[in-house]
């Protein structure tokens, strides 16, 4: 049985914000003209009442309020995706990693090529800080919501920009 999927739109300093739910559990976060978001019609039902308490902290974090999200996720992805999204939750509030460290970390040292692939296709950005990581230099590669966003987001976090 196919999961019952609901959505809503949010505004953020970042512009609106897509959430999707399945079954009631948060499965994406999207911006617009984010790379790799699906087709507006997978989302579902439009209905607020699973995202309250994801409204509730990503307006806390966009006030500087939060640091870590403690919300249910459903992550879907292959195996080794969700172990790169799982080790991306664990890169602290203001901290970068690059694409090598995580796939060290990762216990693959040479697969910093697939670690960035499957960054790249994290469902849930800015939940799941795939803005948090970087190249290999500290200089700023690819990111899905565009690299103004992952810019203003680092800056956001390192405390020196606030809305």
């Amino acid at each position: 049985m196919s999961p019952v999927k609901q959505h809503t739109v949010i505004d953020s300093p970042y512009g609106p914000l897509t959430l999707v739910a399945d079954d009631g559990v948060l499965s994406g976060l999207y911006m617009t003209e984010q790379r790799h978001r699906p087709p507006q019609e997978t989302f579902g039902e439009p209905d607020e009442r699973p995202f309250a308490e994801a409204e509730e902290q990503l307006t806390a974090y966009f006030e500087g309020e939060l640091k870590e999200f403690t919300l249910e996720l459903r992550l879907n992805g292959t195996p080794f995706q969700r172990t790169v999204w799982d080790q991306l939750r664990r890169i602290p509030y203001g901290e970068t990693r690059s694409y090598g460290e995580l796939a060290a970390a990762l216990g693959k040292p040479s697969a910093s090529r697939a670690v960035g692939l499957a960054n790249g296709r994290n469902p849930i950005g800015i939940i799941v800080p795939c803005h948090r990581v970087v190249g290999t230099d500290g200089n700023l590669t690819g990111y899905g919501g565009g690299l103004d966003r992952k810019q203003r987001l680092l800056d956001f976090e390192g405390g020196s920009a606030l809305f």
